[in-house]
């Protein structure tokens, strides 16, 4: 009886887990959608702690089981309560590589209860699961890291093929542990294990910055499948479905997001343009000169425009300023300007990270424009005001041929009458590689910190 109850809410989970997935579809569905699904995981888990019968038996260590689940619920939900959004590609990549490390920790507690006993798939699921979730685990601390600027793009010449014969090194242990019957040594798993956390570290040390997004994504796909692997293991439909819903997607979303940048995963991999340095940085002197605009009169000709397309990016973020941008938005739109926010696909530090950004701020997702829809409408837009975006506008991957981000689909902003960039300074942006747009003349800069900017224009615009 207990066990048809307990296959009746790993199925309960299972679907939760599809329903909340295609609701994380639509923004306005999004919400709900990880409430359903959290759903389904505590009913998993409270049929699990309640109904499974190991041997027959109730659990014995259900104690250290919830005192475990109580302590990461608490820590997991205030850190998520605290996390700044500047922070949040930061958390992504914490908890994705605890997710990883929680499967490389499962199967290395199980190889030695199973190696003996069980066919060579689920020994063959064992290492899978520990060597995906290694790499991810180190991939994802490495790109933690990187996002909180402690750690740097490092590269040596021959690192690729160094990573090649690590991982086929890893392969070859493998091998051997499946087809010794279970008579390998420890050494020999230890190595391979070693291995593994090595070259998550290669894997993920030289790739510069502005490829971070289509990492994190990659990583995430690979907590997914050590997940899954797991639910091979135990022939737990909950971890099974879980795990291949989080790979799919994360490689679908790793997919497209190379397909954004127009580039395959492969040269994301190895090319790695937003290794600063390897940049084709262009001097002031080789574009000319950049003008700037004042705030009374930034705050003139947005008061006064038909359409503005307001373009967010990381500055913005930094900044923490979406609230005040919605606010400025707001006051347009109630003087008869039509406004819309164009989002570019890796904008940020993470997928969708703008567009969290502006639902936190509770911008209406009707405003905001994907980027062929966005590019779409520049033509007719009689003023774009960019905050902190750099690299998804710049003009050389369409022109120039020399450049790392030939050929990236860019938001095209200088279609416009007026382009105003909001920035700090004139340095480069995250891939290095310095902007032509600001030497265009539609071009104007407004020089500062996007939140003083932003609340210095709502009270010019309000004279108006």
């Amino acid at each position: 009886m207990e066990a048809s109850i307990l296959a009746i809410c790993y199925l309960i989970g299972s679907v939760s887990f599809i329903i909340g997935l295609k609701m994380l579809s639509h923004p306005a569905k999004a919400r709900r959608g990880n409430l359903v699904s959290a759903a389904g995981m505590a009913i998993a888990i409270l049929g699990t702690l309640i109904l499974y019968r190991p041997a027959g038996h109730a659990l014995n260590n259900l104690i250290w089981i919830v005192s475990a689940i109580i302590i990461g619920t608490v820590i997991g939900a205030t850190a998520a309560r605290r996390v700044k959004m500047t922070a949040m590609p930061e958390m992504v990549s914490m908890f994705n590589g605890m997710g990883g490390l929680c499967a490389a920790l499962i199967s290395i507690v199980e190889l030695g209860r199973v190696a003996n006993d069980h066919s060579d798939m689920h020994v063959l699921s064992i290492l899978a699961g520990m060597v995906i979730g290694s790499v991810s685990f180190t991939g994802s601390m490495i790109a933690y890291g990187k996002l909180q600027g402690k750690i740097k793009d490092h590269a040596f010449k021959g690192q690729h093929l160094v990573n090649l014969f690590v991982l086929l090194f890893i392969v070859i242990i493998g091998t051997v542990i499946i087809t010794s019957n279970g008579t390998f040594s420890a050494l020999i798993f230890y190595s391979m294990l070693g291995l593994s956390v090595v070259y998550g570290i290669l894997f993920v040390l030289p790739i510069g910055g502005a490829d971070m997004p289509v990492v994190i994504s990659l990583l995430n796909s690979f907590t997914g499948i050590a997940t899954a692997c797991a639910g091979f293991l135990y022939n737990n439909q909950v971890m099974l479905t879980g795990g291949i819903l989080v790979g799919s997607a994360g490689a679908i979303l790793t997919i497209l997001m190379c397909k954004a940048m127009n580039r395959s995963l492969m040269n994301v991999l190895i090319g790695s343009f937003g290794n600063t340095g390897t940049g084709a940085i262009h001097s002031v002197t080789q574009q000319g000169s950049s003008k700037e605009i004042s705030l009374g009169d930034a705050a003139m000709v947005m008061g006064y425009a038909q359409k503005v397309l307001i373009v967010p990016g990381y500055g913005l973020a930094v900044a923490q300023a979406q609230h005040v941008c919605n606010e400025l938005g707001k006051l347009l739109q109630n003087n008869g300007v039509i406004v819309k926010y164009a989002i570019h696909p890796v904008a940020g530090r993470m997928p969708g990270h703008m567009n969290v950004l502006l639902a936190e701020a509770d911008v209406s997702y009707d405003d905001l424009l994907e980027l062929e829809s966005a590019n779409e409408e520049f033509g007719s837009t009689d003023v774009v005001l960019i905050l902190g975006a750099n690299d998804v506008v710049n003009p050389a991957a369409l022109d120039d041929p020399s450049s790392p981000i030939y050929g990236m689909p860019i938001l095209e902003v200088g279609k416009a009458k007026l382009v105003i960039v909001n920035k700090r300074s004139m340095r480069p942006g995250y891939a290095g590689i310095e902007n032509e747009l600001f030497f265009k003349p539609n071009t104007s800069m407004l020089f500062g910190d996007a939140k003083t900017v932003l609340h210095e224009l709502v009270n010019l615009v309000k004279e108006l």
